[in-house]
């Protein structure tokens, strides 16, 4: 399992709820890379308190593998662009599934059946809170 950096850990404002500046930027990035590749249904999920591996779970699909590997690519663009390096990337290859591990953010980049079959969204908010925010 994966522990925190005391950066990362610091990176959150729990007195606010919200997610800190650093994180907030790292979001802002996957959001507008998503949205530039026209992704469908974008779903956030805050899993702080929830779970230690990251903060929030970005969910999106694609319409092709073409199309979920090219979100994948834009997202690591947009992050990198913004000064920072993904920790990981997984399912490149056949593209029906794509995770980016940003750290503090974990991407899941899907073809719609896939999503639907595995059903995170689902998972993530049993016993738990509603999504974070539905775009």
């Amino acid at each position: 399992m994966r522990t925190r950096t005391p950066a990362a850990a610091a990176a959150l404002d729990p007195g606010q709820g919200k997610l800190a500046p650093i994180v907030a930027k790292l979001r802002q990035s996957v959001i507008s890379a998503l949205e530039e590749m026209k992704a469908k249904e974008i779903k956030e999920i805050d899993i702080r308190g929830r779970a230690s591996f990251a903060d929030l779970l970005v969910i999106a699909s694609g319409t092709s593998t073409r199309h979920v590997k090219s979100l994948a690519d834009e997202v690591v663009k947009f992050v990198k662009k913004a000064g920072m390096m993904p920790l990981g990337i997984e399912g490149q290859k056949e593209a029906e599934w794509v995770l980016v591990d940003l750290g503090d953010i974990v991407c899941h980049l899907m073809l719609p059946r896939i999503r639907e079959f595995y059903a995170l969204e689902r998972l993530w908010s049993v016993g738990g809170d509603a999504e974070a925010s539905n775009d």
